[in-house]
């Protein structure tokens, strides 16, 4: 099996059963790197997170938690006051995926005016798309 000298990846490895999409997949959701990068700031409450992120909807918010809490991520704290409260926070594994994700972001904030531009060329070229 031929490993690709820029990934490192085995290119040999069955994609069916491929464990970098098993870990990847839910990090690549629409909310789950900004929900990472905004617990990055410290721990915050679910109404903190859901006010930040107005476009969420209560059951995706709550979804996305899920999905980072099982992946062993982000960890749940609940607080017994009245009402009860709940804390998220970023785990060790969570932290550990900060420098690759920050890494991402940049390369985002680098290319954004790229993608968009080659997006709208795209889009020209095939207006039935």
């Amino acid at each position: 099996m031929a490993e690709n000298h820029r990934t490192g990846h085995d290119s040999g490895t069955p994609f069916g059963d491929c464990h970098v999409r098993q870990v990847l997949g839910p990090l690549s959701s629409k909310w789950s790197s900004l929900l990472l990068l905004m617990l990055a700031g410290g721990p915050k409450r679910f109404g903190m997170l859901r006010r930040d992120l107005p476009d969420i909807s209560q059951r995706m918010l709550t979804q996305n938690l899920r999905a980072l809490e099982r992946d062993g991520l982000v960890s749940r704290t609940v607080y017994p006051t009245k009402p009860p409260s709940v804390e998220y926070a970023l785990t060790d594994l969570g932290w550990s995926y900060m420098e690759p994700l920050s890494r991402l972001v940049l390369w985002a904030d680098q290319n954004h005016a790229r993608v968009r531009s080659a997006r709208e060329s795209f889009d020209t070229a095939n207006p039935d798309s």
